[in-house]
């Protein structure tokens, strides 16, 4: 992958903790958000009541999806969110929920 093309995309590995983020409508309503946003990557349920998730993408649409998961149109309180960014892999073909 050209240097170019890798700055043109953002991979964010994010951890999000908080008041009803492990039901199934708030990982359906990123699911819908990050779709809407033309991201790549999943969410999923974590066993310590956390919820994981890779948003790949324009830099712009990972960050705008990163500030929707605080938002009051989450659906969801959330406490915490750990965000890691990561190499873009490319691997991911469209966005899904676990």
């Amino acid at each position: 992958m050209a240097n170019e093309e890798q700055a043109s995309v953002l991979r964010s590995h994010v951890f999000i903790s908080g008041r009803v983020v492990q039901e199934g409508a708030f990982r359906d309503a990123l699911r819908r958000q990050a779709q809407e946003l033309g991201l790549r990557g999943w969410v999923r349920n974590i066993r310590d009541g956390r919820v994981e998730a890779v948003f790949e993408g324009e830099p712009e649409a990972v960050r705008r999806m990163t500030e929707w998961c605080y938002s009051n149109r989450s659906g969801a309180e959330v406490h915490a969110t750990a965000i890691c960014q990561e190499t873009p892999s490319r691997d991911l073909i469209n966005f899904e929920a676990g």
